[in-house]
């Protein structure tokens, strides 16, 4: 490549970001230096900020600037409800998408044994004490449906019944405006096992 080793390694940093490759990083650092400094340096700046200042909100564990996120320290949340997700995503998804107004509590993954990821790195025993405050009436498990986020859903109904609160579950199974023979089948399978009464 070019004999800068500054830009290898801004090539090569880019790379850490999701999706991108080699080619990619190239094509943005050459993008960033050819046509875009003064945004890159505002970037780079806001990026040193983002990682020094943003940590985990105390009692539900998403993104914060604050000990508690603005989710967590609003008094307009319904507190007997918590929504447990995977991810930050999940919960800006549940929150763009629908008219939600409970509490959330973000696990950073699901269980994966083979990753490294148990109990402990979700935040279970902060969780467990949550329920067991006696606020919570109602555990919505919102993991992903695959078979760690299965396994994930099963021990949290599990932790919430041992604290005396009501798991659900989020509905799966085919997708509103979607057709029957474009459904793969374990979804179709999830979906008529899980039929229910029309009224």
């Amino acid at each position: 490549m070019s004999g800068s080793p500054l830009l290898a390694d801004l090539i090569e940093a880019l790379r850490c970001l999701p999706g991108v490759g080699g080619k990619s990083a190239q094509r943005m650092a050459f993008h960033l230096l050819e046509r875009e400094r003064e945004r890159g340096l505002k970037l780079a700046a806001v990026m040193e900020q983002a990682m020094r200042r943003i940590g985990r909100c105390e009692r539900c564990r998403n993104f914060s600037e604050e000990p508690l996120c603005s989710l967590c320290s609003s008094s307009s949340r319904d507190r007997q409800v918590l929504c447990v997700v995977e991810s930050p995503t999940d919960l800006a998804a549940i929150e763009q998408a629908t008219g939600y107004r409970g509490q959330y509590f973000v696990l950073m993954g699901r269980l994966s044994p083979l990753d490294g990821l148990g109990p402990e790195e979700l935040g279970l025993a902060q969780l467990t004490q949550r329920l067991g405050e006696g606020e919570i009436e109602e555990l919505i498990i919102a993991t992903n449906p695959t078979v760690e986020g299965e396994a994930t859903a099963h021990y949290l109904a599990q932790l919430a019944r041992a604290g005396g609160v009501r798991p659900t579950r989020l509905a799966h199974g085919v997708p509103l405006g979607g057709e029957l023979e474009y459904v793969d089948r374990s979804t179709l399978a999830h979906a008529f096992g899980g039929r229910q009464l029309l009224d």
